[in-house]
């Protein structure tokens, strides 16, 4: 005969269980249910954000594209494509799907919160680069409009990410951007990487190793229907034009090498103005973050105010505010005269 204790016990776990499971809100089942439902969104959202871009290059979404891009089957493209015209989002047209302006307006949202998250990681911590492209594809569906627009204020309202991609603004609308890749660089020519694609992974982080960021300067040696040759700080190389043909360039003004020196604030003499046209990509985290609290961001007008005897630091007049830089701050910040008020891409 079994001992009442142990029964009850038993139906004490037994209950105890069921309740963990089935409770409406804060079971399990309650908690894999909002689970699925929130996979399902970002699915549905990670969809028409492919369909966005792929229209943003030119080119069309196939079944098989979208498939590759989210990992799943066909099949299940097939089922995201049809939700999303349900849904009034797209139009699957002979084609291939096409965005309605209700789906372009909720393609650029997501966009825009990636890119400003992207720009927040960059700016404000020491999360590593290759980090920062993971991390806002998962924040992009956490945030709301009114969480976005707070970050963006918060950070300046940027118009570049960390990448050089364009950030649209609250209405949706996007700076021009130069379309020049580093593999239709002419010879001959000097150029300034404005943008590196940080999809896939792999091949943004083959060109961080290659010493590819934004604002470094590259002599373009020569040109093949395989390869483009470079030179920079001292060095030639020669990248593939799989790789080439996600960095894109300005070309700089005839004159302009590769291995000249970069005016920075350390040039300046005191009562000497100058303009901020960007920080220096080697400056991330606290050091960046502190930079641009103190003003320092694109068009600024900087004015070296006094040297202190020893000649490190250096106050600088910014903003109305007097600020002390050390040396190897002020070498972070790169300048123009003044009177230039060019906007130099994806620098700062």
């Amino acid at each position: 005969m079994i001992d009442p204790a142990i029964a009850l016990l038993a139906f004490a776990g037994v209950s105890t269980l069921v309740a963990a499971v089935a409770w409406p809100r804060h079971g399990v089942a309650a908690r894999v249910r909002r689970f699925s439902q929130l996979s399902e969104r970002v699915l549905l959202e990670d969809a028409l954000k492919h369909v966005y871009m792929r229209e943003r290059m030119g080119g069309e979404c196939s079944l098989e594209s979208l498939a590759g891009r989210l990992e799943i089957s066909v099949h299940r493209a097939a089922d995201l494509l049809s939700r999303l015209a349900d849904g009034g989002l797209v139009r699957n047209e002979e084609a291939g799907p096409r965005l309605t302006n209700e789906g372009r307006e909720s393609a650029v949202r997501l966009v825009r919160t990636h890119r400003l998250w992207e720009r927040y990681l960059a700016d404000r911590t020491g999360l590593p680069a290759g980090e920062w492209h993971d991390q806002a594809e998962r924040m992009e569906h956490a945030l709301s409009a009114e969480e976005v627009d707070r970050l963006a204020a918060s950070l300046g309202h940027p118009a570049w990410d960390p990448h050089g991609d364009p950030i649209p603004t609250a209405a949706g609308e996007l700076p021009a951007v130069r379309a020049l890749s580093l593999a239709g660089a002419a010879p001959g020519t000097t150029v300034e990487v404005v943008h590196l694609e940080d999809e896939p992974r792999e091949i943004y982080d083959a060109l961080r190793a290659d010493g590819l960021n934004l604002g470094v300067r590259l002599d373009v040696l020569g040109r093949t229907d395989r390869a483009v040759t470079v030179h920079a700080g001292g060095t030639d190389w020669t990248l593939d034009n799989v790789l080439a043909r996600n960095v894109t360039v300005r070309t700089l003004a005839t004159g302009v090498r590769a291995d000249a020196p970069v005016r920075t604030l350390v040039d300046l003499e005191p009562g000497e103005r100058a303009r901020v046209v960007g920080i220096s990509p080697a400056c991330q985290g606290a050091q960046r973050r502190r930079l641009l609290d103190l003003g320092v961001v694109r068009g600024t007008v900087v004015e070296a105010a006094l040297r202190s005897a020893t000649g490190d630091p250096v106050a600088y007049r910014i903003r109305g505010a007097l600020i002390a830089l050390r040396t190897e701050q002020a070498s972070w910040i790169r300048i123009a005269p003044s009177k230039v008020a060019e906007d130099v891409e994806g620098v700062a």
